[in-house]
């Protein structure tokens, strides 16, 4: 580690000090999230802190590599897309732990990759849950920036999303609804196409994707 670099992340970590919140920390370890530190600072201040700094792939790439909550999610905040090819990305997503920081990398970092609509596929299909997870995010936020699905690309993610709905972890379930309602709601076609495909979830017998068959609907009705 180069010695600017060290000498930066000794003051994040001390500006962390100053913020740092024991009652939410240890509300979070109540919950299961294990990091080696965590200070329990909200986003707001993080992404404060963070903005202090110029985007630096070395120092986000030292940043992720902490075992430090508030590290991993500023990493997201300072990494340069530029120099964050898909293999990173990868290798982060295997190094994720938890939803919270899935939701915060893929909303300031990888929504913006030159490639993020060619992995945005691959990510949903993949069986471990964090490769998903990030997927049905990243999907959410390509839908609100305007990216349109062709034919064949449209049909594959009502099908995994259906799929994730159906079968999927409660982080995963919740992200492909999410995905969804965002699809539905780029046009009156896409919401059409979204009401008919919830028929699946009408027609399961299951009374908790009926349930949600509902919250979804109502939900992109307007």
């Amino acid at each position: 580690m180069a010695d600017n670099v060290r000498e930066t992340i000794k003051e994040i970590k001390a500006k962390c000090r100053l913020y740092m919140n024991g009652v939410v920390s240890q509300s979070m370890r109540e919950k299961g999230l294990e990091y080696k530190l965590n200070f329990g600072i909200e986003y707001p201040r993080i992404k404060e802190i963070a903005a202090a700094y110029k985007p630096d792939h070395d120092l986000a790439q030292t940043l992720w590599k902490e075992n430090v909550r508030e590290c991993k999610i500023m990493a997201g905040l300072l990494q340069p897309v530029e120099t964050f090819y898909p293999e990173l990305a990868e290798i982060w997503i295997e190094d994720m732990r938890y939803p919270e920081l899935a939701e915060y990398t893929v909303m300031n970092l990888f929504q913006y990759l030159p490639y993020a609509s060619e992995v945005v596929f691959c990510w949903m299909a993949d069986e471990r849950e964090l490769f998903q997870l990030c997927g049905f995010l990243l999907m959410a936020r390509l839908c609100m920036k305007g990216y349109a699905l062709n034919e064949q690309a449209e049909a594959e993610f009502l099908d995994q999303t259906i799929a994730a709905i159906e079968n999927g972890p409660l982080s995963v379930r919740k992200a492909a609804v999410g995905a969804l309602q965002k699809y539905a709601v780029q046009s009156r076609e896409n919401k059409e196409k979204t009401i008919k495909t919830l028929a699946l979830l009408y027609n399961s017998g299951k009374p908790e994707l009926v349930s949600l068959a509902d919250a979804i609907k109502n939900g992109i009705e307007y």
